[in-house]
């Protein structure tokens, strides 16, 4: 039976979820509260994860080890590092990797984490179609698949964003991504990350950002509950 675990970093991230969810109850483990319940005709397990790479591991192996999850998506928003995508825009991964890991010391590319194949965490090829799929249902003509940057630090000045393309060729950039992809390779579940513009990682996004979070959030939230809904069929 399949059963999707659904991680969001903040409130604005999961409270569409939460409140669509059917046959909800919650059980706190190492202080995130974890929702089960039925989403869109499917079984789920939706948490907020909060902050941060670290936050988000710890919630992928709980929902591994307790919640006995089949696939694993990210939703929630993201930060333009492309000229092409607008606030509002959706992202589906590709890969993800971390902008902010740093062997190079070592030998070793730049993002690349010592044991792992590569220096991106690859996406599950059928959860990026379905999830392409229900983005352009949602919102047509506004999806793209990339690479999604991971670090722990909200970019909001240009030279950054700069060196952050150079080193990932990513399409957006945001906290947790990265470390989600990471656990569930490790984890072999399938996993995928869905993420919506809110900013533009540069001068301008301490400004747009407060305008634009919840929009951005809600959008993707509502694709994530699009992506459920097929997965169910």
């Amino acid at each position: 039976m399949k059963k999707l675990g659904i991680i969001g970093a903040m409130e604005q991230e999961v409270e569409s979820l939460f409140g669509a969810m059917e046959e909800k109850q919650s059980v706190t483990v190492a202080g995130s509260t974890f929702y089960e319940g039925k989403l869109s005709g499917l079984e789920v397990v939706v948490v907020r994860c909060g902050v941060g790479k670290v936050n988000a591991a710890i919630c992928v192996q709980i929902l591994c080890d307790r919640f006995g999850i089949t696939h694993l998506v990210n939703t929630g928003i993201a930060g333009s590092l492309s000229a092409r995508l607008d606030i509002g825009d959706l992202v589906v991964s590709q890969d993800a990797m971390y902008h902010d890991f740093d062997c190079v010391h070592f030998g070793y590319p730049h993002g690349k984490v010592p044991g792992m194949d590569g220096e991106a965490f690859p996406a599950d090829p059928a959860l990026v179609r379905l999830a392409l799929a229900a983005g352009e249902a949602v919102y047509p003509g506004h999806v793209c698949s990339g690479r999604v940057a991971s670090g722990d630090q909200f970019v909001a000045d240009a030279a950054v964003k700069d060196q952050i393309v150079a080193h990932t060729g990513a399409l957006c950039t945001e906290m947790e991504g990265a470390a989600i992809a990471h656990a569930a390779y490790r984890n072999q579940v399938p996993c995928v990350i869905i993420r919506a513009i809110s900013d533009k990682a540069d001068h301008s996004a301490s400004m747009d950002y407060p305008a634009f979070e919840r929009l951005a959030a809600h959008r993707c939230a509502s694709v994530t509950m699009a992506l459920a809904a097929q997965l169910a069929e």
